[in-house]
């Protein structure tokens, strides 16, 4: 049993101006996505699910060419229509339900325990060592994980950055994560502040463990999460609005004592490109790694 990659690309990136999961970031014109399926295969993952949309489906059929002879790979579509209960809902809907509903998308091709990760982040070779333990020993039905990156790690030079901040006890298991708003470093070696939920400008430590939402899952939890859209949908108000986030479907869980989240430590720098100012930065510390031989070049040999 290997565990499998579950991938959320059906972001178009409409900020970005394009498919930034396929954008040339490396040296070598490697992906932001080859970086995550090499991290994945080194860390003993079996197998990569795409989630995308399928208007997509051409675009990414040279991802399956890319990864066919390194690992096995599948689609799994988001479709608005594809909901347990009230169907209904969406006539007339244009946008995504959200990552949980992402998630829920791929239910009928995940078998083995499973991590989640966003198509165009770079989480780091450290990240994924930690999900791969814990997938592959395996866990139990009621125990998920959650990778905490530490602040400093995930921090942006061009302006203030919103993240999940992870409440956690003595044990490193999740207790919550709140969202905190307009954080960043005042100076160059100077404190890191941000707004927390209630509106307070607090400082923040530079080790706290923040969410990038990198995940760890036993495939039991497909069922309860399949229950948890039930409840989003029958509450659902058209006229409001709203997405089912896999992050707040976690919390819920959580907060009602059904399953324990362990937040895994990582060391790796978080590196995120959401309009394409953020290219030549993001470039930069992937080459870094290169030359400090946490990557060969090319990455694929």
């Amino acid at each position: 049993m290997k565990p499998t990659l579950l991938v959320l690309a059906a972001g178009m990136g409409s900020r970005f101006g394009g498919l930034k999961q396929i954008e040339p970031i490396g040296p070598n014109g490697e992906w932001i996505l080859d970086f995550s399926v090499h991290d994945a295969v080194r860390s003993g993952f079996g197998k990569a699910i795409f989630v995308i949309r399928e208007e997509m489906s051409e675009a990414f059929e040279s991802v399956k060419r890319r990864y066919a002879d390194r690992i096995e790979v599948e689609f799994a579509y988001q479709r608005l229509k594809d909901l347990p209960t009230r169907k209904e809902l969406a006539d007339g809907r244009m946008k995504p339900w959200g990552t949980g509903h992402a998630v829920y998308s791929a239910r009928d091709l995940i078998v083995d325990p499973f991590a989640v990760i966003n198509a165009d982040d770079f989480y780091g070779r450290d990240a994924f060592q930690s999900l791969g333990k814990f997938l592959s020993t395996p866990p139990k039905d009621d125990e998920f994980a959650l990778v905490g990156y530490e602040l400093e790690n995930t921090l942006s030079k061009h302006g203030s950055v919103s993240r999940g901040i992870c409440h956690t006890n003595a044990d490193f298991m999740l207790k919550g994560v709140e969202e905190h708003t307009e954080i960043k470093r005042c100076e160059v070696s100077g404190p890191i502040r941000g707004v927390n939920g209630a509106g307070d400008k607090i400082e923040l430590r530079a080790d706290t463990r923040v969410s990038l939402n990198c995940w760890g899952f036993p495939a039991a939890f497909l069922a309860t999460l399949e229950e948890s859209l039930s409840g989003f949908l029958a509450n659902y108000n058209a006229d409001r609005g709203g997405e089912f986030y896999l992050p707040f479907a976690v919390d819920a869980l959580i907060q009602a004592g059904k399953p324990t989240a362990r937040v895994l430590s990582c060391s790796s720098r978080w590196l995120g490109v959401t309009h394409r100012e953020d290219l030549p930065l993001v470039k930069t510390e992937i080459q870094s790694l290169f030359d400090s031989g946490e990557y060969e070049s090319p990455l694929w040999i």
